[in-house]
């Protein structure tokens, strides 16, 4: 991971709630300049932190915000949406049977021709060659178990989780409000 001094490319502004938490960390809630003017204006942000780059009109200069928090709290109780970004992120990015994380794709743990369901509860991650290997077998007759029993994951799992996967680089003014799973130097 890369902490850049300069605003990385196309100057994004990290999203916060009003408790000053990420709205999202994997993907990291961040919005293009422009929307984050646009709610400056509308009042619905506060600034927290800003680039050097400024904008202006004839009448208006400002410098471009780099983080700003929402003035009301949005909850994040909602049980999250079954895609199949998330399903990768509650398992890891890695086959739930080989720990592999290149080639995924789901699988259904109990087959869809056994009557086995497209859920939380009945989906894993699984590379293209394990999914192959079992094939409409049952996790018993393919010997073949996934690492984790499959489960619907709370909100907060899954941001949990995407903190393990900090983006390719964040800018110096983000650091005190993001927590990654990483380890830090001395």
């Amino acid at each position: 991971m890369q902490v850049l001094k300069a605003a990385p490319s196309g100057c994004p502004c990290l999203v916060l709630n009003a408790d000053f938490r990420p709205l999202s960390y994997y993907p990291l809630s961040l919005w293009p300049w422009q929307d984050v003017i646009k709610a400056v204006f509308l009042d619905r942000v506060d600034v927290v932190s800003t680039y050097d780059q400024v904008v202006h009109s004839p009448s208006f200069e400002m410098k471009l915000p780099s983080v700003v928090s929402l003035k009301n709290y949005v909850t994040q109780d909602r049980p999250p949406a079954f895609t199949r970004f998330n399903l990768f992120l509650r398992d890891g990015f890695t086959c739930q049977y080989c720990t592999r994380g290149d080639d995924l794709t789901f699988d259904h743990v109990i087959p869809r021709s056994r009557g086995g369901r497209t859920t939380w509860e009945n989906i894993v991650t699984a590379c293209a060659r394990c999914n192959l290997a079992k094939g409409g077998r049952t996790p018993h007759e393919a010997h073949m178990h996934p690492r984790h029993r499959p489960r619907r994951p709370s909100a907060y799992e899954l941001q949990d989780r995407g903190r393990k996967f900090p983006p390719h680089h964040l800018h110096e003014s983000w650091l005190d409000y993001l927590y990654w799973d990483i380890e830090l130097e001395a």
